[in-house]
């Protein structure tokens, strides 16, 4: 996409701190990390969003995202690892291109990814339940 720039990050147009590079991805350091060590997956080929990256895409994003964290980890002594992929705006993303964050994390480090659990009813199962079927 023309003015996308994620699109012109993953293809080299933009200066990035590349970690990893291969014809269809390149993963580089977030400018504005959550800890030390965020890296983005940036597919190079555009799609807004989840719903409109090609199955084999993204199936390779979340190979890729695997052997990145093992790297990350093995690097950067990490205590864990959060992987976290946003759809639209309520949802956190803020650049409409897919991407994935790997957010290395260490004791103490402040990052905060959680929610606190609901409870599932039997009413918003079955209403679930049936909708999907």
């Amino acid at each position: 996409m023309e003015n996308c720039i994620f699109c012109k990050i993953a293809n080299g147009e933009i200066p990035s701190a590349t970690l990893y590079e291969d014809e269809e991805f390149r993963v580089i350091l977030d400018l504005g990390p959550a800890s030390k060590g965020h890296a983005l997956i940036l597919p190079k080929v555009h799609a807004a969003n989840i719903y409109e990256l090609p199955d084999a895409t993204a199936g390779k994003t979340m190979i890729l995202a695997k052997h990145m964290a093992e790297k990350l980890t093995n690097a950067l002594e990490c205590d864990g690892f959060n992987i976290v992929q946003n759809n639209g705006e309520i949802a956190g993303q803020t650049v409409f291109h897919f991407h994935m964050h790997l957010i290395p994390r260490y004791q103490g480090d402040g990052v905060e990814l959680t929610w606190k659990p609901g409870s599932l009813t039997d009413e918003d199962r079955d209403d679930i339940l049936a909708k999907l079927k």
